[in-house]
């Protein structure tokens, strides 16, 4: 398993872009599949400081993209960026509010539900 995820990290980018906003700098990479299917990784990256050791070190949360999913996520990024702009939501339908899609996973059958925040702070106390 190790020797994957070193061939993932090791992973040449094929382009990149980095994006300076404020204290956090945003990365967008694009890489390749084994499959050469291309996708992209997005990371945040914050400063901060470690009173225990009294150094720097960065932050970094990373979101991976694929093909399949470009058009939703653009599709969606678009609409929440419309709405804090002009206060207006989309005319777009919420595809996360429809509960009649189903996927279907070796024959089980999974319907979407609503998650509410409470219900996430609900499951971790139960761990």
């Amino acid at each position: 398993m190790e020797e994957i995820e070193n061939k993932d990290r090791d992973r040449e980018e094929i382009f990149s872009r980095a994006v300076r906003a404020g204290k956090r700098t945003y990365f967008f990479d694009v890489k390749s599949t084994v499959g050469e299917e291309y996708y992209i990784t997005i990371t945040e990256s914050k400063r901060r400081f470690n009173n225990e050791q009294g150094k720097f070190f960065y932050e970094k949360h990373k979101l991976f993209l694929y093909k399949e999913d470009f058009d939703k996520f653009a599709n969606g990024l678009s609409d929440v960026v419309e709405f804090i702009r002009t206060g207006q939501a989309p005319e777009r339908i919420d595809i996360a509010a429809d509960t009649h899609i189903e996927a279907d996973f070796d024959g089980i059958k999974v319907a979407p539900r609503s998650i509410e925040f409470e219900d996430l702070s609900a499951d971790s106390d139960n761990n």
